[in-house]
């Protein structure tokens, strides 16, 4: 009789993980700070040119 349990095999190769599913989680932190970071640049270039 066979075992009901799956057999794993050490020869498959893993899914390797895409780029973009591993950046989607940190957009909703790295937006906000980069666009606080892009506003105090701006206003720091506005007030040095004026």
């Amino acid at each position: 009789m066979s075992s009901p349990e799956p057999r794993h095999s050490h020869g498959e190769p893993h899914q390797p993980q895409d780029g973009l599913e591993a950046v989607v989680p940190m957009i909703p932190i790295v937006l906000p700070v980069m666009g606080g970071v892009l506003m105090f640049l701006l206003a720091f270039i506005a007030i040095y040119v004026a």
